[in-house]
Protein backbone atom coordinates (compact mmCIF):
# COMPACT_ATOMS: atom_id res chain seq x y z
CA UNK A 1 0.00 0.00 0.00
CA UNK A 2 1.24 3.67 -0.74
CA UNK A 3 0.09 7.38 0.12
CA UNK A 4 -0.71 10.27 -1.96
CA UNK A 5 -1.31 13.90 -0.82
CA UNK A 6 -4.75 15.28 -1.12
CA UNK A 7 -3.35 18.20 -2.54
CA UNK A 8 -1.36 16.29 -5.15
CA UNK A 9 1.88 16.10 -4.25
CA UNK A 10 3.77 13.22 -6.87
CA UNK A 11 5.73 11.19 -4.45
CA UNK A 12 4.01 7.95 -3.52
CA UNK A 13 5.18 6.71 0.47
CA UNK A 14 4.84 3.63 2.34
CA UNK A 15 3.42 3.78 6.39
CA UNK A 16 6.05 4.20 8.10
CA UNK A 17 7.52 7.50 5.97
CA UNK A 18 4.44 8.95 6.35
CA UNK A 19 4.12 7.95 9.90
CA UNK A 20 6.65 9.72 10.82
CA UNK A 21 6.36 12.30 8.25
CA UNK A 22 2.87 13.81 9.24
CA UNK A 23 1.95 16.44 6.78
CA UNK A 24 2.68 16.04 3.17
CA UNK A 25 5.53 18.85 1.59
CA UNK A 26 2.92 20.65 0.00
CA UNK A 27 0.53 20.84 2.69
CA UNK A 28 -1.93 18.09 1.89
CA UNK A 29 -2.91 15.20 4.25
CA UNK A 30 -2.06 11.44 3.59
CA UNK A 31 -4.42 9.48 2.11
CA UNK A 32 -4.13 5.28 1.05
CA UNK A 33 -4.26 5.13 -2.73
CA UNK A 34 -7.47 2.79 -2.61
CA UNK A 35 -9.44 1.42 -0.14
CA UNK A 36 -8.92 -2.12 0.91
CA UNK A 37 -12.49 -3.83 0.58
CA UNK A 38 -13.95 -6.16 2.93
CA UNK A 39 -16.62 -8.42 1.84
CA UNK A 40 -18.71 -10.61 3.41
CA UNK A 41 -16.78 -13.53 3.91
CA UNK A 42 -14.02 -11.11 5.26
CA UNK A 43 -16.73 -10.02 7.91
CA UNK A 44 -17.89 -13.45 9.17
CA UNK A 45 -13.67 -14.12 9.37
CA UNK A 46 -13.28 -11.02 11.63
CA UNK A 47 -16.06 -11.64 13.91
CA UNK A 48 -15.03 -14.70 14.81
CA UNK A 49 -11.56 -13.22 15.50
CA UNK A 50 -12.97 -10.80 17.50
CA UNK A 51 -15.22 -13.03 19.94
CA UNK A 52 -12.61 -15.44 20.63
CA UNK A 53 -8.98 -13.77 19.88
CA UNK A 54 -10.08 -10.12 21.04
CA UNK A 55 -9.80 -6.32 19.87
CA UNK A 56 -5.85 -6.46 19.64
CA UNK A 57 -6.19 -9.26 16.98
CA UNK A 58 -8.93 -7.61 15.38
CA UNK A 59 -6.55 -4.43 15.10
CA UNK A 60 -4.13 -6.83 13.72
CA UNK A 61 -6.07 -7.66 10.74
CA UNK A 62 -7.70 -4.26 10.05
CA UNK A 63 -3.80 -2.54 10.35
CA UNK A 64 -2.35 -5.15 7.97
CA UNK A 65 -4.56 -4.08 5.32
CA UNK A 66 -2.50 -0.62 4.94
CA UNK A 67 0.59 -1.76 6.75
CA UNK A 68 3.23 -4.01 4.29
CA UNK A 69 6.36 -2.04 5.36
CA UNK A 70 6.39 -4.02 9.18
CA UNK A 71 6.68 -7.45 9.40
CA UNK A 72 3.38 -8.89 10.10
CA UNK A 73 5.01 -10.47 13.06
CA UNK A 74 6.32 -7.25 14.57
CA UNK A 75 3.01 -5.57 13.68
CA UNK A 76 0.56 -8.37 15.80
CA UNK A 77 2.90 -7.80 18.66
CA UNK A 78 2.67 -3.86 18.58
CA UNK A 79 -1.35 -4.71 18.49
CA UNK A 80 -1.26 -6.62 21.75
CA UNK A 81 1.31 -4.74 23.34
CA UNK A 82 -1.22 -1.83 22.81
CA UNK A 83 -4.75 -3.48 23.31
CA UNK A 84 -4.30 -4.90 26.63
CA UNK A 85 -6.90 -5.10 29.52
CA UNK A 86 -3.88 -3.64 32.19
CA UNK A 87 -3.65 -0.65 29.81
CA UNK A 88 -7.56 -0.03 29.04
CA UNK A 89 -8.84 -2.01 32.35
CA UNK A 90 -11.27 -4.54 30.20
CA UNK A 91 -10.77 -7.24 28.20
CA UNK A 92 -13.31 -5.85 25.87
CA UNK A 93 -11.38 -2.72 25.48
CA UNK A 94 -14.62 -0.66 23.37
CA UNK A 95 -17.52 -2.66 25.19
CA UNK A 96 -20.92 -1.64 24.18
CA UNK A 97 -23.53 -0.11 26.70
CA UNK A 98 -27.18 -0.25 25.66
CA UNK A 99 -29.26 2.70 26.48
CA UNK A 100 -32.74 2.60 25.19
CA UNK A 101 -35.24 2.21 22.06
CA UNK A 102 -31.95 0.60 19.42
CA UNK A 103 -29.57 3.36 20.71
CA UNK A 104 -25.86 2.29 22.47
CA UNK A 105 -23.34 3.74 23.77
CA UNK A 106 -19.46 2.47 22.49
CA UNK A 107 -17.49 2.91 25.51
CA UNK A 108 -14.08 4.54 24.26
CA UNK A 109 -12.20 6.09 27.34
CA UNK A 110 -11.06 3.46 29.32
CA UNK A 111 -7.25 3.98 28.61
CA UNK A 112 -4.68 6.05 30.64
CA UNK A 113 -6.04 9.36 30.18
CA UNK A 114 -9.60 8.42 29.91
CA UNK A 115 -10.55 9.87 26.32
CA UNK A 116 -10.90 8.14 23.44
CA UNK A 117 -7.52 9.70 22.10
CA UNK A 118 -5.92 7.13 24.16
CA UNK A 119 -7.52 4.35 21.66
CA UNK A 120 -4.93 5.38 18.53
CA UNK A 121 -2.48 7.09 20.36
CA UNK A 122 -1.09 4.11 22.63
CA UNK A 123 -0.83 2.49 19.16
CA UNK A 124 0.93 5.53 17.75
CA UNK A 125 3.57 5.44 20.83
CA UNK A 126 5.13 1.98 20.10
CA UNK A 127 4.50 2.22 16.67
CA UNK A 128 7.11 5.46 16.41
CA UNK A 129 9.34 3.70 19.18
CA UNK A 130 9.20 0.15 16.90
CA UNK A 131 10.12 2.75 13.73
CA UNK A 132 12.23 4.63 15.43
CA UNK A 133 14.50 2.31 16.98
CA UNK A 134 14.73 0.67 13.34
CA UNK A 135 16.19 3.45 11.98
CA UNK A 136 18.23 4.25 14.42
CA UNK A 137 16.35 8.22 14.72
CA UNK A 138 14.86 10.72 16.64
CA UNK A 139 11.71 12.59 16.33
CA UNK A 140 10.13 15.73 17.80
CA UNK A 141 6.51 15.60 18.04
CA UNK A 142 4.67 18.74 17.62
CA UNK A 143 1.05 18.88 18.51
CA UNK A 144 -1.65 21.16 18.90
CA UNK A 145 -4.75 20.08 21.58
CA UNK A 146 -8.16 21.33 22.54
CA UNK A 147 -8.41 19.14 26.00
CA UNK A 148 -7.82 15.21 25.14
CA UNK A 149 -4.96 14.99 22.16
CA UNK A 150 -2.69 16.36 24.62
CA UNK A 151 -2.67 14.63 27.20
CA UNK A 152 -3.48 11.13 25.48
CA UNK A 153 -0.19 11.89 23.50
CA UNK A 154 2.09 12.75 26.42
CA UNK A 155 0.89 9.85 28.25
CA UNK A 156 1.88 7.14 25.56
CA UNK A 157 4.75 9.17 24.83
CA UNK A 158 6.18 9.80 28.09
CA UNK A 159 9.97 8.29 28.72
CA UNK A 160 10.01 7.24 25.07
CA UNK A 161 13.17 6.74 23.21
CA UNK A 162 13.97 9.32 21.08
CA UNK A 163 11.07 10.73 21.15
CA UNK A 164 10.42 14.67 22.28
CA UNK A 165 6.96 15.83 22.72
CA UNK A 166 6.02 19.67 22.46
CA UNK A 167 2.30 20.20 23.27
CA UNK A 168 0.15 23.59 22.43
CA UNK A 169 -2.82 23.80 23.67
CA UNK A 170 -5.07 26.74 24.01
CA UNK A 171 -4.30 28.68 27.36
CA UNK A 172 -7.42 28.63 29.98
CA UNK A 173 -9.86 26.91 27.62
CA UNK A 174 -9.10 23.14 29.06
CA UNK A 175 -11.33 22.27 31.56
CA UNK A 176 -8.84 22.18 35.13
CA UNK A 177 -8.49 18.59 34.73
CA UNK A 178 -7.29 18.92 30.85
CA UNK A 179 -4.76 21.19 32.10
CA UNK A 180 -3.46 19.19 35.47
CA UNK A 181 -3.50 15.88 33.47
CA UNK A 182 -1.15 17.60 30.84
CA UNK A 183 0.87 20.04 32.84
CA UNK A 184 1.61 18.18 35.78
CA UNK A 185 4.07 15.77 34.04
CA UNK A 186 7.46 16.26 34.80
CA UNK A 187 9.14 13.92 32.27
CA UNK A 188 12.04 15.75 30.52
CA UNK A 189 11.22 14.52 26.81
CA UNK A 190 7.44 16.28 27.42
CA UNK A 191 6.80 20.13 26.57
CA UNK A 192 4.08 21.61 27.25
CA UNK A 193 3.05 25.25 25.53
CA UNK A 194 0.06 27.41 26.50
CA UNK A 195 -0.76 29.28 23.69
CA UNK A 196 -2.77 32.90 24.22
CA UNK A 197 -5.66 32.03 21.71
CA UNK A 198 -7.63 29.41 20.71
CA UNK A 199 -7.25 25.62 19.46
CA UNK A 200 -7.41 27.02 15.65
CA UNK A 201 -4.11 29.25 16.60
CA UNK A 202 -2.03 26.01 18.05
CA UNK A 203 -3.49 24.46 15.04
CA UNK A 204 -2.16 27.13 12.87
CA UNK A 205 0.89 27.03 14.24
CA UNK A 206 1.55 23.34 14.05
CA UNK A 207 0.56 23.17 10.38
CA UNK A 208 3.23 26.51 9.46
CA UNK A 209 5.71 24.90 11.29
CA UNK A 210 5.26 21.36 9.55
CA UNK A 211 4.94 23.37 6.20
CA UNK A 212 8.68 25.06 6.88
CA UNK A 213 10.72 22.35 5.39
CA UNK A 214 14.02 23.17 6.26
CA UNK A 215 12.95 23.52 9.71
CA UNK A 216 10.89 20.19 9.70
CA UNK A 217 13.87 18.28 8.60
CA UNK A 218 15.88 19.87 10.36
CA UNK A 219 14.82 19.59 13.76
CA UNK A 220 13.02 15.91 12.61
CA UNK A 221 9.43 17.36 13.66
CA UNK A 222 6.62 15.07 13.42
CA UNK A 223 2.63 14.92 14.32
CA UNK A 224 0.41 13.10 16.48
CA UNK A 225 -3.18 15.24 15.60
CA UNK A 226 -5.43 13.57 13.10
CA UNK A 227 -3.37 14.99 10.26
CA UNK A 228 -1.15 11.64 10.93
CA UNK A 229 -2.70 8.78 9.35
CA UNK A 230 -1.62 6.67 11.01
CA UNK A 231 -3.25 7.62 14.43
CA UNK A 232 -6.71 7.80 12.24
CA UNK A 233 -5.96 4.57 10.74
CA UNK A 234 -6.15 3.09 14.35
CA UNK A 235 -9.91 4.57 14.94
CA UNK A 236 -11.20 2.57 12.25
CA UNK A 237 -10.43 -0.51 14.18
CA UNK A 238 -13.07 0.59 16.96
CA UNK A 239 -15.74 0.88 14.42
CA UNK A 240 -15.52 -2.73 13.51
CA UNK A 241 -15.40 -3.82 17.01
CA UNK A 242 -18.96 -1.77 18.00
CA UNK A 243 -20.50 -2.98 14.49
CA UNK A 244 -19.70 -6.62 15.51
CA UNK A 245 -21.23 -6.37 18.71
CA UNK A 246 -24.37 -4.97 17.93
CA UNK A 247 -25.24 -6.97 15.45
CA UNK A 248 -25.50 -11.07 14.82
CA UNK A 249 -24.88 -11.11 10.98
CA UNK A 250 -23.70 -9.19 8.37
CA UNK A 251 -26.03 -8.01 6.85
CA UNK A 252 -27.65 -5.83 9.16
CA UNK A 253 -26.39 -2.70 9.06
CA UNK A 254 -25.76 0.23 11.52
CA UNK A 255 -25.41 3.82 11.74
CA UNK A 256 -22.75 5.78 14.25
CA UNK A 257 -23.40 9.07 15.75
CA UNK A 258 -19.62 10.96 16.56
CA UNK A 259 -19.11 14.25 18.33
CA UNK A 260 -16.75 15.76 16.27
CA UNK A 261 -14.89 19.32 16.17
CA UNK A 262 -12.05 18.39 13.96
CA UNK A 263 -13.70 15.60 12.05
CA UNK A 264 -10.29 13.18 12.67
CA UNK A 265 -12.96 10.54 15.13
CA UNK A 266 -15.58 11.06 12.33
CA UNK A 267 -13.59 10.48 9.60
CA UNK A 268 -12.21 6.67 10.76
CA UNK A 269 -15.84 5.89 10.05
CA UNK A 270 -15.92 7.05 6.68
CA UNK A 271 -12.81 5.02 6.23
CA UNK A 272 -14.59 2.26 7.67
CA UNK A 273 -17.31 2.66 5.52
CA UNK A 274 -15.65 3.04 2.26
CA UNK A 275 -13.87 0.04 2.92
CA UNK A 276 -17.14 -1.88 3.15
CA UNK A 277 -18.45 -2.06 6.85
CA UNK A 278 -22.20 -2.14 6.67
CA UNK A 279 -23.18 1.76 8.15
CA UNK A 280 -25.91 3.18 7.04
CA UNK A 281 -25.09 7.32 8.20
CA UNK A 282 -22.63 8.49 9.81
CA UNK A 283 -24.30 11.61 12.18
CA UNK A 284 -21.87 14.11 13.35
CA UNK A 285 -22.91 15.92 16.36
CA UNK A 286 -21.14 19.40 16.85
CA UNK A 287 -21.54 22.16 19.39
CA UNK A 288 -21.98 25.69 19.01
CA UNK A 289 -19.03 25.83 17.02
CA UNK A 290 -21.09 24.43 14.06
CA UNK A 291 -19.10 24.85 11.46
CA UNK A 292 -19.28 20.84 10.35
CA UNK A 293 -23.04 20.96 11.22
CA UNK A 294 -23.58 23.85 8.37
CA UNK A 295 -21.52 22.25 5.53
CA UNK A 296 -23.61 19.01 5.57
CA UNK A 297 -26.62 21.52 6.17
CA UNK A 298 -25.74 23.76 3.27
CA UNK A 299 -22.44 23.04 1.54
CA UNK A 300 -20.66 26.24 2.48
CA UNK A 301 -17.68 25.36 4.96
CA UNK A 302 -16.94 28.50 6.45
CA UNK A 303 -14.17 29.40 8.76
CA UNK A 304 -14.84 31.62 11.84
CA UNK A 305 -12.45 33.41 13.63
CA UNK A 306 -10.83 33.05 16.89
CA UNK A 307 -13.08 35.93 18.12
CA UNK A 308 -16.33 33.88 16.68
CA UNK A 309 -15.07 30.26 18.08
CA UNK A 310 -17.38 29.69 21.49
CA UNK A 311 -15.79 28.70 24.32
CA UNK A 312 -18.24 26.02 25.94
CA UNK A 313 -19.07 23.44 28.02
CA UNK A 314 -17.65 20.97 25.64
CA UNK A 315 -14.37 22.28 25.11
CA UNK A 316 -12.87 19.94 23.09
CA UNK A 317 -14.68 20.53 19.98
CA UNK A 318 -14.24 24.70 20.02
CA UNK A 319 -12.84 23.96 16.58
CA UNK A 320 -13.85 26.20 13.87
CA UNK A 321 -11.44 24.89 11.49
CA UNK A 322 -11.88 21.25 11.17
CA UNK A 323 -8.24 19.76 9.47
CA UNK A 324 -9.30 16.66 8.62
CA UNK A 325 -12.00 17.21 6.65
CA UNK A 326 -9.99 17.85 4.02
CA UNK A 327 -9.58 14.12 3.24
CA UNK A 328 -13.32 13.67 2.88
CA UNK A 329 -13.68 16.38 0.70
CA UNK A 330 -10.65 14.85 -1.06
CA UNK A 331 -13.45 11.64 -1.74
CA UNK A 332 -16.21 13.62 -2.40
CA UNK A 333 -14.57 15.61 -5.37
CA UNK A 334 -13.63 12.35 -6.97
CA UNK A 335 -9.99 12.82 -5.85
CA UNK A 336 -9.24 16.15 -7.67
CA UNK A 337 -6.61 17.29 -6.23
CA UNK A 338 -6.30 20.38 -8.05
CA UNK A 339 -9.71 21.18 -6.64
CA UNK A 340 -9.16 20.04 -3.15
CA UNK A 341 -5.42 22.90 -3.51
CA UNK A 342 -7.57 25.48 -4.47
CA UNK A 343 -10.05 25.11 -1.94
CA UNK A 344 -7.65 24.45 0.98
CA UNK A 345 -4.48 25.55 -0.35
CA UNK A 346 -5.69 28.85 -1.11
CA UNK A 347 -9.41 29.76 -0.75
CA UNK A 348 -9.33 28.86 3.49
CA UNK A 349 -6.55 30.75 4.33
CA UNK A 350 -7.27 33.52 2.12
CA UNK A 351 -11.24 33.95 2.76
CA UNK A 352 -12.05 31.44 5.20
CA UNK A 353 -15.09 29.46 3.51
CA UNK A 354 -16.31 27.88 0.10
CA UNK A 355 -19.50 26.77 -1.30
CA UNK A 356 -19.92 23.42 -2.90
CA UNK A 357 -23.52 24.02 -2.69
CA UNK A 358 -23.81 24.13 -6.27
CA UNK A 359 -21.74 21.17 -7.37
CA UNK A 360 -24.07 18.14 -7.78
CA UNK A 361 -21.23 15.73 -5.45
CA UNK A 362 -22.27 17.60 -2.64
CA UNK A 363 -25.77 15.65 -2.41
CA UNK A 364 -23.24 12.68 -2.47
CA UNK A 365 -22.46 13.21 1.27
CA UNK A 366 -25.43 12.20 2.36
CA UNK A 367 -26.99 9.69 -0.66
CA UNK A 368 -23.10 7.96 -1.30
CA UNK A 369 -21.18 8.57 1.67
CA UNK A 370 -23.93 8.62 4.25
CA UNK A 371 -23.25 11.53 6.25
CA UNK A 372 -25.69 13.57 8.39
CA UNK A 373 -25.39 16.20 10.99
CA UNK A 374 -26.79 18.12 14.13
CA UNK A 375 -26.11 20.50 16.89
CA UNK A 376 -26.14 20.43 20.55
CA UNK A 377 -26.12 23.33 22.85
CA UNK A 378 -25.23 24.15 26.50
CA UNK A 379 -28.99 23.73 27.85
CA UNK A 380 -29.08 20.31 25.38
CA UNK A 381 -26.22 19.13 27.31
CA UNK A 382 -27.33 19.49 30.57
CA UNK A 383 -30.68 18.26 29.27
CA UNK A 384 -29.56 15.09 28.24
CA UNK A 385 -27.03 14.67 30.85
CA UNK A 386 -29.91 14.80 33.59
CA UNK A 387 -32.00 12.17 31.67
CA UNK A 388 -29.37 9.63 31.13
CA UNK A 389 -28.26 9.52 34.73
CA UNK A 390 -32.18 9.52 35.40
CA UNK A 391 -33.15 7.33 33.17
CA UNK A 392 -30.61 4.84 33.21
CA UNK A 393 -28.38 5.47 35.99
CA UNK A 394 -25.35 6.19 33.38
CA UNK A 395 -23.31 9.90 33.95
CA UNK A 396 -21.82 10.87 30.16
CA UNK A 397 -19.44 13.67 30.10
CA UNK A 398 -20.27 17.00 27.68
CA UNK A 399 -19.25 15.70 24.48
CA UNK A 400 -20.90 12.30 24.50
CA UNK A 401 -23.94 14.92 25.56
CA UNK A 402 -23.89 16.01 22.35
CA UNK A 403 -23.54 13.29 20.67
CA UNK A 404 -26.52 11.39 22.37
CA UNK A 405 -28.54 14.16 22.30
CA UNK A 406 -28.08 14.43 18.37
CA UNK A 407 -28.31 10.98 17.84
CA UNK A 408 -31.79 10.59 19.41
CA UNK A 409 -32.82 13.32 17.08
CA UNK A 410 -31.73 11.09 13.72
CA UNK A 411 -31.11 7.78 14.65
CA UNK A 412 -33.54 6.35 12.38
CA UNK A 413 -35.60 2.78 12.37
CA UNK A 414 -35.20 0.80 15.30
CA UNK A 415 -34.02 -2.04 13.54
CA UNK A 416 -30.74 -0.18 12.74
CA UNK A 417 -28.62 0.24 15.68
CA UNK A 418 -27.18 3.82 16.55
CA UNK A 419 -24.13 3.53 18.69
CA UNK A 420 -22.73 6.97 19.94
CA UNK A 421 -19.02 6.93 20.42
CA UNK A 422 -17.85 8.12 23.85
CA UNK A 423 -15.46 10.89 24.46
CA UNK A 424 -14.38 10.77 27.57
CA UNK A 425 -15.15 9.93 31.44
CA UNK A 426 -17.27 13.18 32.72
CA UNK A 427 -14.45 13.52 35.27
CA UNK A 428 -13.06 15.35 33.22
CA UNK A 429 -15.37 18.48 32.85
CA UNK A 430 -16.72 17.90 36.33
CA UNK A 431 -17.98 21.76 36.76
CA UNK A 432 -20.64 20.93 34.02
CA UNK A 433 -21.41 17.57 36.07
CA UNK A 434 -22.31 19.35 38.95
CA UNK A 435 -24.14 21.95 37.19
CA UNK A 436 -26.34 19.14 35.67
CA UNK A 437 -26.76 16.65 38.38
CA UNK A 438 -25.56 18.82 41.70
CA UNK A 439 -22.71 16.48 42.34
CA UNK A 440 -19.05 15.66 40.85
CA UNK A 441 -18.74 12.68 39.07
CA UNK A 442 -16.65 9.41 40.29
CA UNK A 443 -12.85 10.22 39.51
CA UNK A 444 -10.20 7.62 39.70
CA UNK A 445 -8.17 7.13 42.10
CA UNK A 446 -5.47 7.23 40.74
CA UNK A 447 -6.34 11.09 39.54
CA UNK A 448 -6.84 12.15 43.13
CA UNK A 449 -5.32 15.64 43.49
CA UNK A 450 -4.23 16.04 40.27
CA UNK A 451 -5.45 19.87 40.36
CA UNK A 452 -2.85 20.59 43.30
CA UNK A 453 0.00 18.84 41.71
CA UNK A 454 2.87 21.00 40.46
CA UNK A 455 2.51 22.69 36.79
CA UNK A 456 5.36 22.56 33.66
CA UNK A 457 4.10 24.95 31.13
CA UNK A 458 5.33 27.60 29.17
CA UNK A 459 2.94 30.39 27.95
CA UNK A 460 3.09 31.87 24.72
CA UNK A 461 1.69 34.66 22.35
CA UNK A 462 0.28 32.77 19.22
CA UNK A 463 3.72 33.43 17.36
CA UNK A 464 5.34 30.61 15.38
CA UNK A 465 8.32 32.07 15.37
CA UNK A 466 8.33 31.93 19.08
CA UNK A 467 7.23 28.33 19.17
CA UNK A 468 9.78 27.68 16.54
CA UNK A 469 12.80 29.42 18.91
CA UNK A 470 11.49 27.42 21.76
CA UNK A 471 11.48 23.88 19.99
CA UNK A 472 15.35 24.71 18.73
CA UNK A 473 16.59 25.54 22.43
CA UNK A 474 14.97 22.57 23.38
CA UNK A 475 16.81 20.15 20.95
CA UNK A 476 20.15 21.71 21.29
Amino acid sequence: MKYLSTRGHADRKRFCDILLEGLAPDGGLYMPEHYPQVDDATLTRWRSVYHEQGYAELAFAILSLYIDDIPADDLRALCRKTYTAEVFGTGEIVPLRHLDDGLWLEALSNGPTLAFKDMAMQLLGNLFEYELARRGAELNILGATSGDTGSAAEYAMRGKQGIRVFMTSPHGRMSPFQQAQMFSLQDANIHNIAIEGVFDDCQDIVKAVSNDLEFKRRYKIGTVNSINWARLLAQVVYYFAGYIQATEHNTQKVSFTVPSGNFGNVCAGHVARMMGLPIDRLVVATNENDVLDEFFRTGVYRVRGSSDTHETSSPSMDISKASNFERFVFDLLDRDTDRVRALFGEAVPREGRFDLSADPRFALAATRYGFASGRSTHADRLATIRDNHARHGVVIDTHTADGVKVARELRGPLDVPMIVLETALPIKFAATIVEALGQPPERPAKFAGIEDLPKRVQVMPADVQQVKDYIARHCA
